[in-house]
């Protein structure tokens, strides 16, 4: 019986562990600048939500369609804008996946002096 218990204690040691990962809401500058890449921009740095040509962030579809109003364009229909943006990320800042998404007045994100300009 106790071989059985340390067998089976050093098989569960041996098991990949994955970081747990706990959705974060965060704000700031949505930047969508070309197809396909988005990112958001907040006082802590960075956080990657898709790249053009890798594969699909889970529930980007949630943030998409925020380039109509309260944007910025810089390059035809690409641009900038103001959101939030909740997300389970990896160590790299990059999303793993979208909970969801709600766009801001651009006065919000302007206004806030602890974020980068855009």
């Amino acid at each position: 019986m106790r071989s059985a218990c340390l067998i089976l204690t050093l098989c569960l040691l041996a098991l990949p562990i994955a970081p747990l990962q706990a959705a974060e809401r965060r704000c700031g500058w949505l930047h969508n600048p070309s197809p396909g890449n988005y990112w958001l921009t907040d006082r802590q740095g960075e956080w990657i939500m898709s790249t053009q040509g890798a594969r699909a962030t889970p529930g980007m579809e949630r943030v998409r369609g925020m380039t109509e109003r309260e944007w910025v364009r810089t390059h035809g229909y690409y641009g900038y804008g103001c959101a939030c943006v909740v997300m389970d990320a990896d160590a790299n800042r990059e999303a793993v996946r979208i909970h969801s998404a709600e766009q801001l007045p651009l006065a919000r994100c302007r206004n806030d002096r602890s974020l980068p300009r855009p």
